[in-house]
């Protein structure tokens, strides 16, 4: 898993790097760039455009890990603050990128190696964000709590909560870091007692 996620890396870090560069990358140059195969590239990202998008996306959220890197809080609440926070100021300025992104992950062939077709930096950033409380849960509870948050954090539930519930970003934002945040109490809770 650790190793699928620093070629993903890694691929999308290339792409990113010839992006900005200037142009768009043909699929060799971003092989050669990210040091695979072609073969690999299409296993992580079945289209260029899919990829070109992701890594496009990827640049936008430098503020957000900038913003993470900033937080010096080992406080789990805290750092999903700084996460929520941060990453709806990034979505409502790239909102049409993120419903591209989700149409063509939906649109696209599962990868090939049966792993997530996107979000690894979702989960980075939520990884973050419970690493203060990590050594409190089991592997199964950790993995649990990411896959939770997840449901939660990210373009989703942000389009769900603006599209289907009519919410304008604010309280969308004040109504994600409330969900989240019972989401987290009730992992810990339950890893407390041991349920």
């Amino acid at each position: 898993m650790a190793q699928r996620r620093r070629t993903r890396r890694a691929i999308l870090d290339a792409t990113a790097a010839l992006l900005r560069a200037g142009g768009e990358p043909s699929v060799n140059e971003i092989a050669a760039e990210a040091d695979v195969s072609r073969r690999t590239v299409y296993l992580y990202y079945p289209t260029l455009d899919q990829l070109i998008l992701d890594a496009t996306i990827g640049s936008l959220n430098v503020d957000v890990d900038a913003a993470l890197a900033r937080q010096a809080s080992a406080d789990p609440h805290e750092r999903l603050r700084t996460l929520v926070t941060e990453l709806f100021v990034t979505m409502e300025a790239s909102l049409p990128l993120g419903r591209t992104l989700i149409r063509l992950t939906v649109d696209a062939p599962p990868p090939a190696d049966g792993g997530p077709r996107r979000g690894h930096r979702r989960i980075g950033w939520i990884e973050w964000a419970l690493e203060p409380c990590r050594d409190r849960l089991t592997r199964q509870d950790y993995d649990d709590l990411v896959s939770s948050l997840a449901m939660v954090i990210g373009w989703e539930a942000f389009i769900v909560l603006l599209d289907v519930r009519g919410l304008s970003p604010r309280t969308a934002r004040t109504l994600t870091l409330r969900t989240a945040n019972a989401i987290l109490d009730a992992g810990l809770q339950a890893a407390s007692s041991g349920a």
